[in-house]
């Protein structure tokens, strides 16, 4: 899926970062979305998370990767899964992968791996449901995300799926880091 365009809702930047091995911004879609991301959520400790990630040999990435995620609400998130995948309900995470090269003007070479979008009302509803911290979900999420961005995919949501186990690997050695505050 390309990433999608957002006509309703404004994007509310919440932080842009750019190391050597990555480019990323987080944003809120809408008001109400960057404002719960704002106060509870901890946006630059989704650097050292992406920086694992994209170590991880089976990501694949040689070159440093350009890409966003975004935070949104059951609502926004419906009405994307709505129009690009045919589904009239929310869902917890949506990647929208562009892949391909982009040369920036001073020469450096980027990977445009696309956008995450993560709905903040299915993360509290999945954390729940599994009995696991709203912390570990994010993370998960991001995770799973980034898995797809980089061509990774699953037949069902069964354990045993490669990509879902990789996953979990990957989530096993952030057991620390902290991404959400409550």
């Amino acid at each position: 899926m390309s990433a999608p365009e957002y006509a309703d809702e404004a994007i509310c930047p919440l932080l842009q970062h750019e190391s050597g091995r990555f480019r990323l911004q987080i944003s809120a879609a809408g008001k109400t979305a960057a404002a719960r991301a704002a106060a509870e959520l901890v946006p630059e400790a989704l650097v050292p998370l992406a920086d694992t990630v994209l170590q991880e040999p089976e990501t694949g990435a040689q070159l440093p990767w350009d890409f966003s995620v975004v935070f949104c609400s059951n609502a926004f998130m419906q009405d994307l899964n709505r129009r690009f995948r045919n589904i009239d309900a929310p869902t917890d995470v949506l990647s929208f992968a562009l892949g391909g090269e982009v040369q920036e003007e001073d020469g450096r070479i980027f990977f445009s791996a696309g956008e995450i979008v993560i709905s903040l009302d299915q993360l509290a509803y999945n954390a729940a449901e599994f009995g696991v911290t709203e912390n570990e979900e994010l993370k998960r999420l991001v995770i799973h995300g980034m898995l797809h961005l980089s061509g990774k995919d699953h037949a069902d949501n069964s354990p045993g799926q490669e990509m879902l186990l990789l996953q979990e690997r990957i989530l096993k050695r952030l057991d620390q880091l902290i991404v959400r505050k409550t």
